[in-house]
């Protein structure tokens, strides 16, 4: 059985810090919120699409799908009562010349094999869609690279 740790440290009022191996994420832990830092829901958002990334360079090879690019947009819709994230989609574009047999196997597996996918799942409506395109077929906005 896999394992992971993560280390959480309050910094001030105003956020905190998670750690883990050598990476170091800041979090928004304030109650005003902070533009420069992911609060818990982002995270989340984050770590489904994340999944979904670490899935298709996983299944991939194995499948012998040929791509040059993926972007994954990833919404939330949160409940007050009681506070959960009711909803989330998302909407993943591969640049890829498969045709639309093999992009929707490539979607099955995603979901079918994400730990982070499968374990969202069991509590909260996640679905989403998948298709072809380029960073040049995205809105304005899908894609600001850090």
């Amino acid at each position: 059985m896999l394992t992971y740790d993560v280390t959480l440290d309050r910094v001030d009022v105003h956020g905190a810090q998670a750690r883990c191996k050598d990476a170091c994420i800041a979090i928004d832990s304030a109650l005003d919120g902070r533009l420069d830092a992911f609060n818990p829901a982002e995270l989340l958002l984050a770590a489904v699409g994340a999944c979904m990334l670490k899935n298709i360079e996983r299944v991939a090879p194995i499948l012998k799908f040929q791509y040059h690019g993926v972007h994954i947009a990833v919404h939330g819709e949160r409940q007050d009562a009681p506070p959960k994230m009711a909803r989330i989609a998302y909407r993943i574009v591969v640049d890829t010349d498969e045709d639309d047999h093999r992009l929707a196997l490539l979607h099955r597996n995603l979901r079918q094999y994400g730990t982070v996918y499968n374990t969202v799942t069991g509590g909260t409506q996640l679905e989403g869609t998948i298709e072809r395109g380029t960073r040049t077929s995205l809105q304005p906005g899908d894609y600001n690279p850090c």
